[in-house]
């Protein structure tokens, strides 16, 4: 066998088929959908920065890297920051947070999912169907140069999806010198802001193995005459059953789960504390959400939305899903 499946530093241990013992339920779980930026030379009044957050070389907080992108410790040349950042979070960070130090607990996390946004996946600013650009007698354009379409860049790099069977449980794992100093060193180290709301989640379509690797992430904001918890029973008791009468929704989507935000681990949270819910449904390829966001069942799904969130806020986008820690085996539908 490798030598990586003797190594209690690696990270494949804690998810199958490495692990010895799953855990099982139907209730309800505890999850830190933790949204993020990655740390780079974006100037802070495009993206917030963390107190301490986006470390310089020499562990100081960079409070103006576009003033110094040689400094970003994670990556100082721009050029290559995005894909410094995506593989240093999966290869490096997922695996330093999976460990247990000497005297540290991880048990209680039952699952840790990491979901990397992919610029090419779909996203409420750039949705399919992607259409050819042409000229009026049918040609494509012959300046191609001139007609570059702006990017809009969603408001996070990705999310840290982490579930706890009680909120209990989270200071239990985070109060621990490994989490409450280390982990939040590399935090600071690899990303500008994390969020740091709790949500209560709501597994509607359950994936058994949990080994999808596409996610839609929808972050959902509510229409100003609702109150969030309006807005989260319209989204679990009507929008939820719609959701899976939808023929389409059986034929692409894996997995279906709702988080309902109920507050937040610390304070400030400046973005956490501003979101509603969250959706999140499985994809076995990005195509399969290509065609699931044009179909006519989308769009009923799509009509029922808009009645109770405020599109101008939400924004939904396409993810890598990694898993780094899976206790969970089998999946199964959360009764509510």
């Amino acid at each position: 066998m490798p030598e990586t499946d003797f190594d209690p530093r690696a990270d494949n241990r804690q998810r199958p088929p490495g692990r010895d013992a799953y855990y099982t339920t139907t209730a309800p779980l505890i999850v830190t959908p933790t949204f993020l930026t990655r740390a780079d030379n974006t100037p802070a009044t495009e993206r917030i920065i963390d107190d301490s957050a986006n470390k310089g070389r020499h562990g100081q907080g960079l409070e103006n890297p576009d003033a110094e992108p040689a400094e970003v410790a994670l990556e100082g040349n721009p050029n290559l920051a995005f894909e410094r950042w995506d593989e240093y979070w999966r290869k490096v960070h997922g695996p330093k947070f999976a460990y247990e130090e000497p005297g540290t607990d991880n048990e209680p996390v039952l699952r840790y999912d990491q979901v990397h946004r992919i610029p090419g996946g779909p996203s409420s600013f750039f949705h399919p169907p992607y259409l050819a650009m042409t000229q009026p007698d049918g040609k494509l354009v012959a300046d191609p140069w001139a007609r570059v379409p702006p990017y809009q860049r969603p408001r996070f790099d990705g999310f840290a999806y982490i579930a706890y069977a009680a909120e209990a449980d989270i200071d239990r794992v985070l109060k621990q010198p490994q989490y409450a100093e280390r982990i939040i060193a590399d935090e600071q180290t690899a990303f500008r802001l994390v969020t740091r709301e709790i949500a209560r989640e709501y597994i509607l379509l359950p994936s058994p193995r949990h080994r999808d690797p596409i996610s839609l992430v929808r972050l959902h904001y509510r229409r100003p005459e609702l109150s969030r918890e309006q807005l989260q029973e319209r989204l679990l008791r009507q929008h939820a059953p719609l959701v899976l009468a939808q023929p389409a929704t059986h034929q692409y989507v894996r997995r279906y789960a709702q988080l309902h935000n109920i507050g937040s681990s610390q304070q400030p949270d400046p973005e956490g504390e501003l979101i509603d819910a969250i959706s999140v449904l499985a994809f076995a390829s990005v195509n399969d959400v290509e065609d699931f966001l044009v179909s006519d069942d989308y769009r009923t799904i799509a009509a029922d939305e808009a009645e109770f969130i405020d599109g101008a806020r939400s924004e939904y986008w396409t993810g890598l899903n990694y898993s780094v820690i899976n206790h969970l085996l089998p999946e199964l539908a959360t009764r509510y």
